[in-house]
């Protein structure tokens, strides 16, 4: 059987009740696109069901398909095993949550027929989120467009299509420590936005939980940018200067007989560099543990079973290691 023109890749974490819903705008918006396709979803060891519900509805539709990984390996990697998956020629990638809009794919398919090879859904705005995690989004995005050496599209989610020469660029790129909107950023090519207000949740809670997030922001910063290592520089340049300048102070304190031992600033001193210290000793082991990870080479994830779809006489091999 040929290859599809678009693969619509969903990683899902238990989001059994908006699987159906998903499927039924999915389908409909990419039929009337006119256009072949399959669905791929895949299962980021769920324990709410979701892969039954994704199997079952795999087994109702050969144009879809899903995809079960052994354990949870996280959003990223789960969206990794999809694009890996993919067989269409056009790639999409989109949260199972809906509040990644499936019609916006109609806009995103007409742009990429004008020759781009990457266009990304751009949030102009964000229903039903609270105003800190609404505030934090808006400092990342723009902290990582200052901070990094790529042009990291502001206020951007995962929610793409790629064209073949950004899917096999992609596929390409085998790090751990995935920020795939970065990633996606760092291919070049030629690329567009489309904008959209991002609708809240329906149904269940969200993945990201503020530990995750800050988790992510970490994964983000130290794949695209060297500035907590140059911090370090900075900051030792500044407590150097002002030590200096304090011990200028001292000495003339000493030469006039004002000069006072106290226990108040030896301490103050003491902490003040000791934590300096500190900091960047961390800062280096969140590189560190990257490189650490890296040389280890172990598989970004591990399928433990597929279910749907046509005969695989187009499909990658089927190894479980990838």
């Amino acid at each position: 059987m040929s290859a599809p023109e678009i693969s619509v890749v969903l990683p899902c974490f238990n989001e059994v009740e908006n699987i159906p819903e998903l499927r039924r705008r999915l389908v409909a918006v990419l039929e009337a696109a006119g256009r072949s396709f399959e669905v791929v979803f895949v299962d980021d060891g769920s324990r709410d069901g979701s892969w039954e519900a994704m199997a079952a509805q795999a087994a109702e539709d050969p144009r879809l398909r899903a995809i079960r990984l052994s354990r949870n390996f996280g959003h990223q990697m789960a969206l990794t095993a999809g694009v890996d998956g993919a067989r269409g020629r056009l790639v999409a990638v989109m949260d199972a949550d809906l509040q990644d809009p499936p019609e916006l794919l109609a806009e995103m398919l007409s742009k990429a027929d004008e020759g781009y090879e990457v266009v990304y859904a751009q949030r102009s705005a964000r229903e039903g989120e609270s105003a800190f995690k609404l505030a934090t989004a808006h400092l990342f995005y723009r902290l990582m467009r200052r901070w990094t050496n790529v042009d990291i599209p502001v206020d951007t989610g995962d929610f793409r299509l790629m064209g073949p020469k950004a899917v096999a660029a992609f596929r390409s790129l085998r790090e751990r420590h995935r920020f795939i909107r970065g990633m996606t950023a760092w291919v070049g090519f030629r690329q567009v936005a489309v904008s959209y207000v991002r609708p809240p949740r329906l149904h269940g809670e969200t993945k990201f939980p503020l530990r995750r997030m800050v988790r992510f922001a970490l994964d983000a910063l130290t794949s695209f940018s060297h500035v907590p290592l140059q911090l370090g520089t900075w900051l030792g340049f500044g407590v150097s200067l002002f030590a200096f300048l304090y011990i200028l102070v001292v000495l003339v304190l000493k030469v006039l007989g004002i000069n006072e031992r106290g226990w108040t600033t030896l301490m103050g001193w003491m902490l003040l560099l000791g934590g300096v210290q500190l900091m960047l000793i961390g800062v280096l082991g969140e590189y560190l543990g990257r490189i650490y990870d890296e040389v280890k080479r172990r598989p970004l994830y591990l399928v433990s079973e597929e279910a749907g779809g046509p005969e695989r006489d187009t499909a990658p091999e089927a190894d479980p290691a990838r």
